[in-house]
């Protein structure tokens, strides 16, 4: 029996009242929903990263450098601020550099007209660097908080849903193979 996979859920904010909660709270039912990944979150507003790079990591560097390598794969849920993405979430990416590489990096992005395409394609210049692979597929919310109600359910769920499908569908089988490899050769 193959072991199932394990994703990282990155939220890209730590701003108060951030609308990533409801995003990414949509994205982790629809992981789960879709049963091929389990899901761990990583919050940066739960993190207490330092503000600047150090030369020895300390505790919370060293625990989220452990968290991240422990996932065979990524989603980044992100919004577009000011055509870009925000600090704290390139404050948590280079924070470590091993976990990264050699794994595979799906994003879900919101924000105004844009729905935070901008951020996303400025995040795969990020991750490349880092050795990582990113997908193409991706879901993205534009004009977001009228997508979303009150209770944080989608308004018109069905096209986010097939994307995401779409997303989830290619992001396992870059998981596997990439994992796969790995084993079979330490990634260097």
């Amino acid at each position: 029996m193959e072991r199932k996979m394990k994703v990282a859920l990155i939220y890209g904010s730590n701003r108060e009242g951030r609308f990533c909660d409801t995003v990414a709270k949509w994205a982790a039912a629809e992981i789960a929903r879709q049963g091929m990944f389990t899901v761990e979150v990583v919050d940066p507003a739960a993190l207490e990263l330092p503000g600047r790079y150090e030369q020895k990591a300390g505790a919370e560097v060293l625990a989220l450098n452990e968290r991240l390598a422990g996932a065979d794969a990524f989603i980044v849920v992100t919004p577009e601020y000011n055509h870009g993405y925000p600090a704290s979430l390139k404050l948590l990416i280079d924070a470590v550099h091993t976990p990264w590489q050699a794994k595979p990096v799906a994003f879900v992005s919101y924000g105004g007209i844009s729905g935070g395409l901008r951020a996303v394609e400025q995040l795969r210049q990020v991750f490349a660097e880092l050795h990582a692979v990113t997908l193409r597929d991706c879901v993205s919310f534009s004009n977001a908080w009228q997508q979303f109600n009150e209770a944080g359910e989608l308004r018109e769920p069905e096209p986010a849903r097939k994307a995401m499908a779409l997303m989830l569908s290619r992001l396992g089988w870059w998981t596997k193979a990439l994992r796969d490899a790995r084993e079979a050769t330490p990634y260097k």
